[in-house]
């Protein structure tokens, strides 16, 4: 039992775990698969889901159940095992005509246990404390970024239409149109496809307008967002910095001051 304990304590076992797995749930995607070989894969899951179940008991022992559940990736982990708990009752030979067909729909849980890798991530906890930080510190940025992207959706809506409905249709249609042209990749293709068969001074005046959004919206506004965004991620390896950076001048300076003396 102790051998056991140590096994499920031990998170290069547990990695391994989560490798088969994923493995697994790879291979269970390829539906021209050899009935013998899904059957296989099928219950190679079932069995990687009873030992994360194992794994969740033994660690609530040795923790306590107050101290396991403290941590954010525990609860990620358990949420994520009872998420799969329904698809194990397909290991019984039930009858699917008695309704118990909808258990196949759980099984889509199975993928979200890729998620478990990024707890084996070094440094993984202060990355996730900087993006947190980052994302408070840029969000009246990103407000602002969405709000301008809806003003120039709507007005290129009312603009064009008419001439482009596949892409302006309605004020939803012609959100995501600006939004492409927002990510500067393949932004010419819609201004291009809109004015195929359009005079030539027509057609300058919309690639201008195109243009214009690219510059303000794309390249000043998204290069705005990511410049705060990252800006906010390292601030507080700077902070520290500044701080031992401010110690070390203290010390300089009381060193002067004793020599002095």
């Amino acid at each position: 039992m102790k051998i056991v304990k140590k096994l499920f304590l031990n998170d290069k076992f547990i990695l391994v775990i989560i490798l088969i797995n994923t493995f697994t749930i790879f291979f269970e995607g390829f539906e021209d698969t050899n009935p013998i070989a899904s059957i296989i894969i099928t219950y190679i899951d079932l069995f990687t889901t009873f030992l994360f179940i194992v794994e969740i008991v033994i660690k609530v022992k040795h923790y306590g159940r107050k101290k396991y559940i403290a941590s954010v990736w525990h609860k990620i982990d358990v949420i994520l095992v009872i998420l799969s708990l329904p698809s194990l009752m397909l290991v019984f030979d039930f009858d699917m005509s008695k309704g118990l067909h909808y258990l196949l729909v759980f099984r889509i849980a199975r993928v979200f246990r890729f998620f478990r890798f990024f707890k084996f991530i070094p440094g993984i906890a202060t990355l996730m404390k900087d993006i947190k930080r980052a994302l408070k510190t840029s969000v009246v940025i990103l407000l602002g970024f969405v709000i301008y992207n809806l003003i120039v959706s709507v007005f290129s809506c009312y603009l064009f239409r008419e001439i482009s409905p596949e892409y302006f249709g309605n004020p939803i249609v012609s959100f995501y149109s600006m939004f492409k042209v927002f990510t500067v990749e393949g932004w010419y293709e819609i201004p291009d496809k809109m004015m195929v068969s359009s005079s030539l001074v027509k057609s300058f005046f919309v690639k201008a307008y195109f243009i214009g959004i690219l510059i303000t919206g794309g390249i000043g506004g998204l290069s705005l967002v990511n410049s705060i965004f990252v800006d906010a991620m390292v601030s507080d390896n700077n902070d520290e910095l500044e701080k031992k950076i401010d110690e070390l001048n203290r010390k300089i300076d009381l060193l002067i001051t004793e020599q002095k003396k």
